[in-house]
């Protein structure tokens, strides 16, 4: 019978590679037109469905490789064996970076550190992060002390909490959208050697009455389990991803960071001395109940006039004043030694706008200093674009057009309560800190580190 060829060489594959080929299962992903994606704009669904196309051509390309790539292994076997009657032992499999097959789900918990297999090989952690408006993953290995070297990152603008603030529940449309991206952050984590992993899911899934509900359906569909955890926790969290910003000069700083659902607002008091466990000074937070996917849907995010900008900014700055510890640094506010540190979408953003970037760039943006005459102006002249003029911008587009003008407001707020002569742009959060925790708790940094682990993020 004549054989069946790979269609991209021409080349005539064997019978092991046929039967093979056979055996491999794809990537699940979501369909080209998909309707999880039907509520995103036209923009941002054609990006993803671009994306994912190109991940399905990768696979597919994956899946080539490990069909001939055991057939080659067993023709030297059995060559070897009619020379000395012997099968010589088989190497250690390597871990592709892109899941071909259907592989074991990754364990749903933090698990507890391998031995390394490897001479010099050094574990990976991995951190997910599904908050109100995005799913992000990070997975990393560790390499100086308090630092560790990205491997494998995924980001997606899911809006799992679009429509929440009224229906007090998850949208079945929104819940789908983000299964679809969980999903592909399953296959990520299934086809590596993960030493220790934590998924977390915020405020969305916190105040929804359905949450839990979702959270299993997740466990089911994706086989990964998301641990709903409390606002202190993630205020800790943010402190613990993006602390190595704070000022070691500084004698005191307000660190936030406004979510979707959420803004988490910590005062670090650093008077006696930055340790480096920045967590150890927080002396007073709070978590408001608001977040740019909240505020932009009680007021609007398209159309903003200067009236309705103001409204935003003082109902955050009343729900700020109900919060008892906001005085816990009176002394410092404004003067020379303190300083704002801002880790969201929005900071990052007002980063970008400032640099003029063509296309954003975490390297330019992550550690920036903005002082407060500049980001007067730069919250001004957003404030001042037409919709269509967010979407134009580069740092902002048609993901952000709706969302940016309500996370200003929520900046602005947060400027006049404590108001500061600098603000640090964090292009980190969560995910760093739920990584750096979980190698700290491991004592990774206590080991030696190979030579060629010195890149750091």
């Amino acid at each position: 019978m004549a054989g069946e060829d790979d269609g991209a060489t021409g080349r005539r594959l064997s019978k092991r590679q046929r039967r093979r080929r056979r055996k491999a299962v794809p990537v699940s992903l979501p369909a080209a037109g998909d309707p999880a994606l039907h509520d995103l704009p036209p923009a941002l669904s054609a990006k993803l469905t671009e994306a994912e196309r190109a991940l399905r051509g990768r696979c597919e390309a994956e899946a080539e490789k490990s069909a001939a790539r055991p057939a080659a292994k067993g023709r030297r076997r059995r060559r070897g064996r009619g020379r000395s009657g012997t099968t010589p032992a088989t190497s250690p499999g390597v871990h592709s970076p892109v899941a071909v097959a259907a592989p074991p789900r990754p364990s749903p918990t933090r698990r507890a550190m391998r031995p390394d297999g490897e001479a010099g090989r050094m574990p990976a952690y991995a951190a997910l992060d599904l908050g109100t408006n995005n799913c992000r993953l990070l997975i990393a290995v560790p390499t100086r002390p308090g630092q560790f070297r990205v491997i494998d990152a995924f980001s997606r603008i899911v809006r799992l909490g679009e429509g929440l603030g009224r229906t007090g529940s998850l949208a079945a449309t929104a819940m789908d959208r983000a299964v679809a991206a969980l999903e592909v952050c399953s296959q990520k984590l299934s086809a590596r050697e993960i030493s220790g992993a934590r998924l977390i899911a915020t405020e969305a899934c916190r105040s929804a009455a359905n949450g839990a509900e979702f959270i299993e359906r997740v466990q089911r569909d994706t086989g990964l389990s998301l641990e709903i955890v409390t606002r202190e926790t993630e205020a800790r969290l943010a402190v613990s991803g993006c602390g190595s910003l704070v000022d070691r000069s500084a004698k005191g700083a307000v660190l936030f960071d406004i979510g979707g659902g959420s803004t988490e607002i910590a005062l670090l008091d650093l008077r006696r001395g930055a340790s480096r466990r920045l967590s150890n000074h927080i002396v007073a937070w709070t978590s408001l109940p608001v977040g740019v996917v909240t505020l932009a849907e009680r007021h609007g995010g398209r159309d903003v006039p200067p009236e309705v900008f103001e409204r935003m900014i003082r109902e955050v700055e009343a729900m700020i004043a109900r919060f008892p510890g906001a005085g816990k640094l009176a002394d410092l506010v404004g003067r020379d030694g303190f300083h704002l540190l801002g880790t969201s979408g929005t900071v990052t953003t007002l980063a970008g706008v400032q640099l003029e970037l063509e296309r954003y760039d975490r390297r330019q943006v992550d550690g920036l200093w903005l002082a407060a005459p500049d980001i007067d102006r730069l919250v001004g002249k957003i404030a001042g674009w037409s919709f269509e003029e967010r979407v134009a911008n580069p740092c902002i587009g048609s993901e952000r057009a709706d969302l940016v003008l309500a996370g200003c407001a929520i900046l602005e707020a947060i400027r006049r309560v404590w108001p500061a002569k600098t603000l640090r742009v964090a292009d980190r959060g969560l995910r760093e800190g739920l990584l750096t925790e979980m190698m700290v708790a491991d004592g990774v940094w206590r080991r030696p580190v190979p030579p060629s682990a010195r890149q750091t993020v």
